[in-house]
């Protein structure tokens, strides 16, 4: 009798089946594969208690005794994607460095001392020496001319070892025995100096110009009431269009879209920003200061947030941002006379770049440029200008506003620029594909392989160039054009370097703690001039050092480690704060001492 294996009118398609999850069967590959790697857990729980996850194994020496041992130091990235914790810790450095500088209502930097009378004699001496040497020189005695520049060193070295910055004047120009001098720069360009016309352009505004005042802050306003304030402000500035675009900043009509122009505006944004501090600081009559960051739009076009010390009108920000321009005095890049397999070659014999057909050398950058300044018509080939959209702000000091104005100058620090914005459609990607290879084939100095492709030999050429692969940083896809440093802090903002900023902070933690020694067990001994001694030796373990640990157990220790230092930093804040209700309360400030 067969028994059937399903019953007459309950049959149902697998689509009809309710769809029902299946648990993996214990101690299966996909039960297993569904639990969390220790390694991803150890490396996650690293980064929420701010551990470094590519430390650096240092050997440290001790020059007095000879001791050595083998000390885990933080990478330093600033960027997320090699390490969170140290690029969070440097975005949290340069917020408190933007909070310090901002709202000063004092100089960060105090004058220098008075010279002292041995550092005058010093420079007295000097100017004998250079009276001297001045005459030998008319005299053709140049043995005497030698004597007395190595007479110059010795006494320039001592002024330096005496505490004064700088040099006292330039270097002498070598010479030789007949007293022809030695041109240093004489380079392909020839060593000489070109010289552009500062003449304005018609088709720029004028500048107006205000009395100079040697200072740094803001003015203070008073209110009718009688309280005191010293606001500053916040600025967005951005460039030009170059077509219409989408919400998704890309372009309505991409063949329309000026990509060429864009590219160029990219990489001359730098010298755009200094030409308008420049531009700022001589329109206004005092040193502005300022702290921001660059970053790309979702057009991926530069764009730059500063906050400023003190406030300007919107309408002077206004006017000086369409006054300013930068304009880029290179050879003609019209067109493009290689590409592809069609591209010169390095010839040997001629040490130069040659054409591959008929062996001619290419136009060389001094000849290029000399076309460029023979021609009374010649324009320059490219000029950067600011848009139309210049947003400016005011900002109190100590509120909410400010604090969230810091947080959103620097949050994108941490990131690439191509990163900056999340590309999620294919409309997005074509985008950044044709923006990026425009950038591949712009030049971006003097120097840059790029010229190659358009004719010109760049400055110094060698053999170890490749045409149309520079390996600029500007052209490379994650920096989207934008090259040098994303973060531009003006000298005299807070008077201090980010490592003053770092030692600050070190300082008030070790302070809080009442330690005496660097938080990582890294003593800096000092000596009595307050200057870091160096009885320690530094250098980097070899990867096959066998005191080197695994990276498994220094994470692990330092996670431990970590854990100690918050619980002691937390139980120290907390009696910092009883202290502090407890000498108000003994002064009769606050609570019951009050009535």
């Amino acid at each position: 009798m067969t028994v059937p294996t399903t019953i007459p009118g309950l049959e149902a398609s697998a689509t009809d089946r309710p769809a029902t999850v299946e648990q993996p069967r214990p101690g299966s590959r996909a039960a297993r594969m569904g639990l969390p790697r220790s390694v991803d857990v150890l490396r996650d729980v690293a980064t929420e208690y701010g551990v470094c996850i590519r430390p650096l194994a240092m050997r440290r020496t001790d020059l007095d005794t000879g001791r050595t041992e083998v000390i885990d130091l933080p990478c330093g990235a600033t960027r997320e994607d090699k390490c969170p914790p140290c690029a969070k810790r440097n975005r949290r450095l340069r917020q408190a460095q933007i909070r310090d500088g901002w709202h000063r209502d004092d100089e960060p930097l105090p004058p220098p001392k008075p010279a002292s009378d041995e550092q005058k004699a010093l420079i007295v001496l000097r100017a004998h020496f250079e009276f001297e040497r001045d005459a030998a020189v008319r005299e053709a005695d140049w043995d005497q001319v030698t004597d007395l520049d190595d007479a110059i060193t010795e006494v320039e070295d001592a002024i330096t070892a005496e505490g004064l910055r700088g040099r006292v004047a330039p270097p002498h120009t070598p010479t030789t025995d007949d007293g022809d001098s030695v041109d240093q720069g004489d380079t392909q360009d020839s060593g000489k100096r070109r010289k552009r016309s500062t003449r304005r352009r018609q088709d720029a505004p004028d500048l107006p110009r205000r009395p100079v005042e040697a200072r740094t802050v803001g003015k203070t306003y008073t209110a009718p009431d009688g309280n005191t304030y010293r606001p500053s402000m916040w600025l967005t500035l951005t460039l030009d269009s170059y077509g219409p675009v989408r919400p998704d900043g890309t372009p309505v009509n991409p063949d329309r879209y000026d990509y060429r122009r864009a590219a160029w505006d990219a990489v001359h944004f730098p010298r755009l920003l200094d030409r308008f501090w420049q531009n700022l600081r001589r329109c206004e009559g005092w040193n502005v200061q300022y702290a921001g960051c660059v970053e790309p739009q979702r057009r991926l076009a530069p764009h730059a947030h500063f906050a400023i010390r003190g406030t300007i009108p919107r309408q002077t920000l206004r006017t000086v941002a369409a006054a300013t321009y930068h304009q880029v005095w290179w050879p003609s890049v019209d067109v493009q006379h290689y590409g592809g397999e069609h591209l010169p070659v390095w010839d040997v014999d001629q040490a130069a770049w040659v054409d591959p057909d008929t062996r001619e050398p290419l136009t060389g950058w001094a000849e290029a440029l000399d076309a460029v300044d023979a021609d009374p018509d010649a324009e320059p080939v490219h000029v950067v200008r600011f848009g139309s959209q210049v947003d400016a702000r005011g900002a109190m000091p100590g509120t909410t506003d400010a604090e969230r104005t810091i947080r959103y100058i620097t949050k994108y620090i941490t990131k690439h620029a191509a990163d900056c914005h999340t590309t999620t459609s294919g409309r997005q990607r074509q985008h950044l594909e044709r923006f990026w290879r425009q950038l591949q084939v712009t030049p971006c100095t003097d120097r840059c392989a790029n010229w190659l492709l358009y004719g010109v030999q760049p400055k110094n050429a060698s053999a170890k160039l490749r045409p149309g692969r520079c390996r600029g940083k500007v052209h490379q896809r994650a920096t989207l054009g934008i090259g040098g440093r994303r973060i531009l802090i003006s000298r005299d903002w807070s008077g201090k370097t980010l490592t003053d900023h770092k030692h600050d902070a070190r300082a008030w933690v070790r302070a809080l703690l009442g330690a005496t020694t660097d938080l990582a067990g890294v003593d800096q001994p000092t000596g009595t001039d307050g200057a870091t001694s160096s009885r320690h030796a530094w250098e980097l373990a070899r990867p096959d050092d066998p005191d080197v640990t695994p990276l498994g157990h220094r994470l692990l220790r330092s996670i431990s480690e970590r854990a100690r230092w918050r619980s002691q930093l937390l139980a120290a804040k907390d009696r910092a704060a009883q202290e502090a209700r407890h000498d108000l309360s003994a002064t009769g400030d606050g609570g019951e001492g009050m009535q």
